[in-house]
């Protein structure tokens, strides 16, 4: 699977366990030494990282003797290294959304087709609801390969009697994941023997379909593992809630527009819905990066509701210097091209605020990434916030990295976290004034969201035995 939250490791796993330091290292050279020996002279370059993770993967799988190995696709499906895969099982289709555009396309209708692009002739592929175009497409792709597409029933059909399906992932949105999973799960079950578990009806080429263009699979009574499966799933960075006395973190690594509304059902849901501290206040806090082509204001705008106190934008770094941390650095990627990227998040958002409440400007000042990171003696903590000529609601700042952000947000109240420095590390009134409102607070609710890699960086500061 990719990305990974905190270490590579977590991208092979086997029994839900991801790989060891020592099987890691001991595959890793094998592969290295083997690609190095036998590359063509001519073409001199090793494979791009996924590529080699990829690789590395499949010679883990094969060495380690698995029964049964899912893999996840990195970005689309036709053009993706993991489709060398000839003849899988069967493949699943979820959720569509609009992510990768320079790759995949701007449409819903170009991502279907290259999702579809992983269907094998004769393979049984399934998906999920999705908008009728995009489904059209998925549709003619599966025909033209000769792979017979179903559509997923409802995860309330699975529920016979008074037989309610726990799911240990929250939000609405994981219940056609669990499904689909179902489904994924009866397929090998049944390619294993397993009888009782639905039989799929064979259509016929031309067979005309009443409401829709998909067949839908039938449902089944899943079995106790399946039942006991989807109760005790667990997903670090989606959905996730940590509470660390006062300080509520809420994670998930939304990235797209569809998955950013999912999140904020979720986190309405999570924290919102709750009652108000008796004994003081409750400040909301939004921890938000977007990395790569995606449109920011189309992911910032559905968290507008939330009403947040504070937004504080940040790169996924978590230190500023991130040389001890190689398995979250992009090296692609500059700090000061992030911290600038931060810069124009932070802009956006203001912009949305005025347009939103019709207030007045925040006339934000020109800045320049680069002098702001030469050293400076008055300054401990880069800080950047717009000035503003009377407060407003939800200061926007950015900070240089993810520690100073999160010790910022938790004002020494997060017993993981140390406490920010006291000494002129804030001189910006919006963050001196925060930083009171934080520290008195009964309860603060902070979501992380926006990157898969921000969330990581942040459960690496959280919780430190996920690096080990």
């Amino acid at each position: 699977s990719s990305p990974h939250l905190v270490q590579v490791r977590e991208r092979i796993r086997i029994n839900g366990q991801p790989i060891s330091k020592e099987q890691f290292s001991k595959y890793f050279w094998l592969v290295y030494n083997r690609l190095e020996e036998t590359k063509d002279p001519a073409r001199a370059s090793m494979p791009a990282y996924f590529r080699f993770l990829t690789i590395m993967a499949f010679h883990v799988f094969l060495q380690e003797k698995v029964d049964l190995a899912v893999v996840e696709v990195g970005i689309g499906g036709a053009y993706d290294c993991t489709n060398i895969i000839r003849a899988p099982v069967v493949c699943g289709v979820s959720s569509l959304g609009i992510d990768h555009t320079s790759i995949l396309g701007d449409t819903m209708e170009k991502i279907a087709w290259q999702k579809g692009g992983i269907f094998k002739p004769g393979v049984p592929a399934f998906t999920v609801v999705q908008p009728e175009r995009p489904l059209e497409v998925l549709r003619d792709r599966a025909q033209e390969r000769e792979c017979p597409l179903y559509l997923c029933p409802e995860l309330d059909d699975f529920e016979v009697g008074h037989q309610v399906l726990e799911l240990g992932l929250a939000g609405a949105h994981q219940r056609s994941n669990a499904a689909l999973a179902l489904q994924l799960a009866r397929t090998w079950l049944q390619r294993c023997g397993c009888r009782g578990l639905g039989e799929l009806e064979e259509v016929l080429p031309g067979t005309e379909l009443v409401g829709r263009s998909v067949p839908l699979a039938p449902a089944f009574r899943p079995t106790d593992a399946m039942i006991q499966g989807l109760r005790d799933t667990e997903w670090l960075g989606r959905t996730q809630v940590l509470p660390h006395g006062p300080v509520t973190w809420y994670l998930d690594g939304a990235h797209t527009t569809s998955s950013i509304q999912a999140c904020v059902r979720w986190f309405h849901q999570a924290a919102l819905s709750q009652d108000k501290p008796h004994d003081g206040s409750e400040v909301r806090v939004l921890l938000f990066n977007a990395t790569g082509d995606r449109d920011t204001a189309a992911l910032l705008k559905p968290l507008l509701p939330c009403h947040f106190d504070y937004a504080v934008f940040c790169p996924n770094f978590t230190e500023v210097s991130v040389a001890s941390n190689a398995d979250q650095q992009n090296f692609n990627v500059t700090l000061e091209n992030s911290l600038t990227r931060c810069l124009e998040n932070q802009r956006t958002w203001t912009r949305l605020l005025e347009e939103k409440g019709g207030q007045d400007p925040w006339l934000p000042a020109p800045l320049r990434v680069r002098g702001l990171l030469q050293p400076a003696s008055a300054r401990g903590t880069l800080l950047l916030v717009p000035p503003a000529p009377q407060p407003l609601n939800s200061p926007a700042l950015v900070f240089p990295c993810l520690a100073q952000a999160l010790r910022w947000v938790a004002q020494g109240r997060d017993p993981w976290l140390a406490a920010p420095a006291s000494t002129g590390a804030h001189p910006h009134p919006a963050a001196s004034s925060g930083a009171v409102l934080l520290r008195e607070a009964a309860a603060i609710h902070v979501l992380v969201t926006g990157s898969l890699h921000l969330v990581g960086g942040v459960l690496r500061l959280l919780d430190p035995a996920l690096s080990q």
